[in-house]
């Protein structure tokens, strides 16, 4: 995964369109790295490496190295441009990344023992598939666990109920307790209050 998620780029002086019309017919990838107080610099990436790279879930949430002609230079990926249709990247954009200054990020959200909730005959609905974190680069998550197994029917769990790792604190959470939004629902079937009523006016007839 390491390897994976390093990747070696060449500095870029022809700019413009027609440039990069002409770098993409050549399978290599236009990107631009800017952030920490400096000058944003253009680049250029093989296209080859950045496809494969970017099927990775963990390529969008973890602290990348990016070789810029050999010096190795700490970065995330704040934006990617896709071909419409076809399976082409077509622009990066890589923010710098300070070990020593905590850095925001979109984490993604994996839910474990869900199957626990759906045998009780609920059915589960996500309300967020990522949750925006602070936290210095080292402390940076590939995913954040959210664990299903003590969710009951009706009941719905937000981001103040999600155990986040050491060092990682939540966005929204430190706004206030106005932005604890939910992070995933247990609901009843549909109809199935409708049935109880139905099945109790049975039992009430029956029993007069």
């Amino acid at each position: 995964m390491t390897d994976l998620f390093t990747l070696d780029a060449e500095l870029r002086t022809d700019l413009g369109k027609g440039a990069s019309r002409r770098l993409r017919h050549a399978n290599k990838v236009p990107a631009i790295l800017y952030g920490e107080g400096q000058e944003p610099v253009s680049l250029t990436l093989e296209h080859k490496n950045v496809f494969r790279a970017q099927q990775e879930e963990a390529f969008y949430s973890s602290v990348l190295t990016i070789n810029v002609d050999g010096k190795p230079v700490e970065c995330l990926i704040k934006d990617m441009q896709r071909h419409p249709f076809k399976n082409l990247v077509m622009h990066l954009d890589f923010m710098r990344v300070d070990a020593k200054h905590a850095l925001h990020a979109n984490v993604p959200v994996h839910f474990i023992n869900e199957e626990n909730v759906v045998k009780l005959g609920a059915t589960i609905a996500h309300h967020v598939t990522e949750i925006a974190v602070t936290c210095l680069p080292k402390d940076l998550p590939e995913f954040i666990e959210v664990d299903l197994a003590d969710l009951v029917v009706g009941q719905t769990l937000h981001l103040s109920d999600v155990t986040f790792p050491k060092g990682v604190t939540s966005d929204e959470l430190a706004k206030g307790e106005a932005h604890d939004q939910a992070v995933v629902s247990a609901n009843a079937p549909k109809g199935s209050s409708d049935e109880d009523d139905s099945e109790d006016a049975t039992e009430e007839a029956a029993a007069e």
